[in-house]
This record gives structure tokens, sequence and C-alpha cells, in this order.
């Protein structure tokens, strides 16, 4: 693949959730979520900004579909909104939810594009959280018959479909250090339950599309996993950069891989292991069609002289984005999707999120948002996903956060991630210059 060039058929897109961009958070019959319930909380979100009206594409889609058409974009990754299907978590369903997405994938079609469709992005119904939540076995037969619903209504318009985003996030980061909705500090028992929850509902998910998706439909899971990059290429590092990759990844890729807890995952939990119930298993580890990688960043690691692996610590000038996590490391589109491979065995990866956010991306007075740095963020990252997939790394494609600036959930709107800004008084859009850079890119299948 010279110049930068990638394969015939690499799938290039955008992404954005439901939560963050549709609005209409109370409309028609949908029900609050936990996201709608955490943000009304004083001190949770900055500015104490809400979804209410996010980036109004509830009532905006089509004109969002034909600015990416534009763009040249012919994929682009979404959620459907749990509480805009099922309001109160059960079995009472809400057809004007149902009827709003199937105008949406009208309209997805007229500008010709595909829809990669993700079940769940964080948007939990809050009357489920209120009977435990991810906490509670009660959220896995609710799930169930949310995916069997949601692929039922929609197996005529949706191929690509996507169980769980980021599970450590709704678990971890929700239930343990409280960051993100329903923002609780539970014991770490408590917290790997609800990752084996999770993981449970994955399978449903999996299940649901087996059962009533179309003929050719696939599914996968995305997972956000964080990313050890040896800092050498000698075997020791390499091999450390693998431990670490297992130590650090043991509670989701690991069961979904092998369908159980190895007897790592019990060193490194503990006590705190989660527990399974019958058939849990045969669930998790139901064969998908592929894995969703959201890469945003990673660390250096190198050979341990006192144990497997040691971790190389940032320093503090080391280059960021303004999120405070979000350390640039190019070489995390590399060495993801590689580990991913050689660890696991995977075969087919989509990178299903990647983007930078930044607070400063406003129009100048001719109208242009200049940003030249996330432009260069993209270039150099995408350098090395091009390197990966030429030493034979399975990428097929790739989703870039975000189509549009929207809620950065506890960052509210002040963090932007998006290649098309959004001034959120107005709800006018105007493309960045990333947008173009990216529209090219699309356009030559190659870097410009």
């Amino acid at each position: 693949m010279p110049s930068h060039s990638f394969p015939k058929d690499f799938v290039w897109g955008l992404a954005a959730a439901a939560p963050q961009i549709e609005g209409a958070a109370f409309d028609d019959g949908k029900g609050p979520s936990t996201w709608d319930t955490f943000s009304r909380q004083p001190g949770k979100v900055l500015h104490g900004d809400t979804l209410d009206v996010a980036c109004d594409h509830y009532h905006r889609f089509d004109e969002d579909f034909a600015l990416m058409a534009r763009l040249g974009v012919r994929h682009y990754r979404l959620s459907l909104a749990w509480p805009r299907l099922c309001p109160h978590g059960d079995r009472r369903l809400n057809q004007p939810g149902i009827d709003f997405y199937h105008r949406l994938f009208d309209s997805m079609e007229r500008h010709g594009i595909t829809p990669w469709v993700t079940l769940y992005h964080w948007d939990l119904p809050q009357a489920l959280e209120d009977q435990g939540g991810w906490r509670s076995r009660g959220v896995i037969d609710a799930f169930a018959f949310y995916a069997d619903t949601a692929v039922r209504a929609f197996r005529d318009r949706v191929t690509n479909w996507i169980t769980l985003n980021e599970i450590s996030c709704f678990t971890r980061m929700a239930y343990g250090t409280g960051r993100k909705a329903p923002g609780l500090r539970e014991s770490e028992a408590v917290v790997n339950q609800t990752y084996h929850h999770a993981l449970v509902c994955h399978g449903h998910g999996v299940r649901a599309v087996r059962e009533h998706g179309a003929k050719m439909a696939r599914v996968g899971l995305t997972d956000n996993p964080t990313i050890p990059i040896p800092i050498t290429s000698s075997p020791g590092d390499v091999a450390a950069a693998e431990n670490a990759f297992v130590d650090d990844n043991i509670r989701v890729l690991d069961p979904l891989h092998h369908g159980r807890y190895r007897p790592r995952y019990r060193e490194i939990a503990g006590d705190a292991s989660a527990r399974a119930g019958e058939g849990d298993f045969a669930l998790i580890s139901l064969p998908t069609d592929y894995l969703g990688l959201n890469l945003y960043s990673g660390y250096f690691v190198r050979a341990g002289s006192e144990g497997p692996y040691e971790r190389l610590p940032f320093s503090p000038s080391y280059p960021k984005s303004d999120s405070p996590w979000h350390f640039l490391v190019p070489q995390v589109l590399d060495w993801g999707p590689r580990l991913a491979a050689r660890v696991y065995g995977v075969e087919d990866i989509f990178l299903t999120e990647h983007g930078v956010g930044f607070d400063d991306d406003a129009p100048n007075q001719r109208g242009e948002v200049i940003d030249l740095h996330r432009r260069e963020f993209l270039r150099s990252h995408l350098q090395e996903l091009h390197r990966g997939i030429a030493d034979g790394v399975p990428v097929r494609g790739c989703f870039i956060w975000s189509y549009i600036d929207n809620f950065e959930w506890q960052d509210g709107y002040q963090r932007r991630f998006g290649i098309v800004h959004n001034d959120f008084k107005t709800q006018v859009r105007t493309p960045k210059l990333s947008a173009q850079w990216f529209a090219q890119l699309i356009a030559q299948n190659a870097l410009p």
C-alpha cells in the first residue's frame, strides 16, 4: 500500500451516539435515562449542561445526513436510545420511538449512508437504575427483551450491529469512580458484578441478531481497551506489552474470547471476583463477526526487572489534548489492533471510535473553523494505523469520533470532538478544516 493508501474495501465513517446528539430527551414518549437524571444533579456535569436539546438531531437528522453526504461519508455509526424504545425499561414499547428511527433510517437510505447501529451507548432507562441498574441481574432480562425488539423492528434496515459501547465506562466509571451516571461509589465486588452482567447482555445482543437479524447481519462488541505500547520492538518489550494487555483488559476481552474467567482473573480480582450464573459464559462467548475498538490513548511499557512488565509514567510536559486523560500517543492505532489480533486471534477489527477533543474550536471572522490541531492529530495517528495494516493487522474500517460537537458527558458542551462545529444556541452546523481533510481522505482512500 504505497503513499499511505488503504485497502480497496476499507470502511471510512463517522460516529455519534443517541444521548449525545439527539436531544428531545422527553419528547414523544421517551423515558428518562440515567444521564438525564445525573446531569440534573448539581456539580455532576460542567456548567450544569443537560441532554435536553443537545444537537437537536431528533429534528435535524435529515440536514445532518445531507451534510455527511456532501462530505462523501457513506458509513455512520449511531446508537438507539433504549429509553426511547422502552421508556420504563420493561415490555411496554413506545411506538413513536420506533417510528422515529424508521424515519431516520429512511433519511440515511436517501443519502446513501449505511448505518452501523449500537444497541447500548450508556443511556440506561432510569426505571431500571431504580431497580439496581447494572448491579442487578434484572438488567439482563430487560436488555434481552430490548435487543430482541430493536433487531426485529429494524432487521430490514440494519446489517451491522454493535451490542454495547465501552463496558468499563458504564460499569467501573459509573459504579466505582462515580464519574459517570449514575455516579455511585460501590465496592470492587459490585463493580466486577456490573462488568459480568454487561457481558451477559452482550451475549443476548449477539443472540438477538442471530435469531432475528437479516440473513447477512453481522454483530460484535465495541470495547475501549487499555493499550500498552512496547517502548522498543525487542521481544522482551513486546512480550511485556502482551502481558500487560491481558491484565489491563481481563474483565472484558478475556471472558469474551475464552468463555470463562481464567486463573489470572481470580489472581487480580481476588475475593471481589464476579459470580457467574448457569449459562452465562455460553452467551458471553457466542461467536461474533468483528471486534470494535474505541482507541484514543495508551501508555508505554517495557520488560520489567521485578515482574513481567513495567509501566512507564508520562512526564508532566508530555503532550495531550484538552482532555486531561488524553495523552497523544499515535502508536495506539498500530498497537491496539495488533495486540487484539496477537493475543486473542481477532481476525476482523473495526476502529469504532477515534478522535480528539479541544475546547477552542470556534469560527473565525470568515466563519471558518481552522482546527489544524485536529487535522494533524488525525494524520499522525492514521499513519500508525496504516503501518499496522501494511504489516497485516486485520483492521477493516475506521469511524472518526465525532461527526459533530456534542454532549461530552461530564464535560458538557465545552469539550468539542466533532469535525463539524455546532453552535448550540442556533444549531448552525459548520464543517471544520478537519472535515474537508476527511472528505479528501475518503475520496482518495489515502492520507492527503
